[in-house]
């Protein structure tokens, strides 16, 4: 299932299901729900909330003993996880739907997806 944030402030952002339901979740947003909107007035909490989750995303990568962090990317590469197909964190997942919200803050819109 893909998902499709719009808003008049950018370009459509379009996710697969599963990605989109981790970053509606981070939102605050119910990842069930096959339409939704954030809101002019929810967009500097969404903005918040998205920025935290990638911050705590990161803290947790960054908390990672060495060897984990070798496990992990040994796991990767025997998995044929590398170069294009290597996993994409939530920072890089995020980061258009972010700068999407920046934008519709700016701009004083609203960000939808289902519709």
């Amino acid at each position: 299932m893909l998902v499709t944030f719009k808003s008049r402030a950018g370009a459509d952002v379009i996710m697969l299901g599963e990605a989109a339901g981790q970053l509606l979740a981070a939102l605050g947003k119910d990842a069930g729900e096959a339409k939704g909107v954030v809101t002019v007035e929810q967009l500097p909490e969404a903005i918040s909330r998205l920025q935290s989750a990638i911050e705590n995303e990161r803290a947790r990568q960054n908390a990672k003993t060495a060897a984990e962090r070798e496990a992990a990317e040994e796991a990767e590469r025997e998995a044929g996880r590398i170069g294009m197909a290597a996993s994409v964190n939530l920072a890089q997942r995020a980061w258009p739907l972010l700068d999407l919200l920046r934008r519709a803050q700016t701009a004083n819109v609203p960000v939808v997806w289902g519709v």
